[in-house]
């Protein structure tokens, strides 16, 4: 495959992968609901941090099987990237989470996309030289797209410890995107790295759930009924296994400012399935969870995403000469260590 046809088959597993970890909004908010009628606890802060404890346990664990006849050459690199991409996404998640409880989730989507300027300006820092034309004007659409689509109240944005938090997270899923290119990673088995991160991302989390856990028999009445196992199985396949596998598989063959600008998809494609999978819950596991509807936010700030996107993959002098930087540095990965 030339170097072209697998950028363009990255941008679109990228995209992919956007829309898996899309359908964890309205999948996490639906199994919140049905654990409330569960437990003992009306505690968020356990429901949440057990739910990421046994979702990304249940991939290590799977991946593990899968990838046992080749973990005896589990290299000392895969382990040391995937180490660091479990605590940045552990404790930006944890971050996430805590801030969502103290800030409008409009506001905590809009910060959240943080990134999509940090990752510009720390480049910009590490090569010594300023972001282009082309990257502030889409840097600025994505910013003014997640804006419009959060539906941003202006007059009522604070710095409280919500958006704090929440500011705090996208600085540490900045660090978990850089780290994710960094060359020296480049011939990483990605089964291998992705079985240690999601290890580490339940670890990051498990003393939340210990700590919050008021009786220890929540931890199984949590997912006692047929509705919460399903809903889990149907994060740890799509949401966990989709997303984070496209990611860890495919953004080494882009830049980490494209992906910056790529994940930006993600409260796109969460508004859209908001549009329809909340009914679908409800009647599967008989909570009263109403589907959203479809605004004008949604197609102006969708576009305005989209449009931002285009921009910056349209092909020019500079950005030929920086892919081809790019891609003498990061080796491709042997085809028979990777997934995807």
């Amino acid at each position: 495959m030339s170097r072209d046809a697998k950028r363009l088959k990255a941008l679109q597993m990228l995209v992919l992968a956007n829309a898996c970890w899309g359908l964890s909004f309205p999948a996490t908010k639906a199994l919140a609901m049905s654990q409330q009628a569960l437990l003992s606890t009306k505690g968020t802060w356990f429901i949440a941090s057990l739910c990421v404890v046994y979702r990304f346990a249940i991939a290590a664990l799977i991946l593990l099987l899968i990838s046992a006849p080749s973990l005896t050459r589990l290299k000392r690199l895969e382990l040391e990237q995937g180490i660091g991409l479990g605590l940045f996404a552990g404790t930006g998640i944890l971050l996430q989470v805590d801030g969502m409880a103290y800030t409008a989730a409009s506001t905590s989507a809009f910060l959240t996309q943080c990134y999509c300027l940090l990752i510009p300006l720390w480049v910009a820092w590490r090569e010594r030289r300023p972001p282009t034309a082309r990257v502030f004007v889409s840097c600025a659409m994505v910013v003014a797209g997640i804006a419009v689509l959060a539906k941003v109240d202006w007059q009522n944005l604070r710095l409280g410890r919500g958006e704090l938090e929440t500011i705090a997270a996208s600085v540490i899923f900045t660090g978990q995107i850089l780290w994710l290119e960094r060359p020296k990673y480049a011939g990483n088995n990605v089964k291998h790295f992705s079985a240690v991160m999601f290890a580490v991302m339940a670890l990051v989390c498990l003393p939340v759930a210990l700590v919050t856990t008021e009786q220890r028999t929540d931890w199984i009445r949590a997912y006692s009924s047929a509705s919460t196992i399903g809903l889990m199985g149907f994060l740890v396949v799509f949401c966990t296994f989709g997303g984070y596998l496209l990611m860890n598989r495919w953004q080494a063959h882009v830049t980490a400012t494209q992906a910056g600008l790529i994940y930006c998809f993600e409260p796109i494609f969460a508004s859209v399935f908001a549009l329809f999978l909340p009914a679908w819950f409800s009647g599967w596991a008989t909570i009263d969870y109403a589907n959203e509807k479809l605004t004008a936010n949604l197609l102006v700030g969708g576009g305005l995403i989209t449009m931002a996107n285009v921009l910056i993959q349209l092909p020019s002098k500079g950005m030929k000469a920086a892919a081809l930087t790019f891609n003498s540095q990061a080796a491709v990965r042997p085809e028979d260590q990777i997934v995807g």
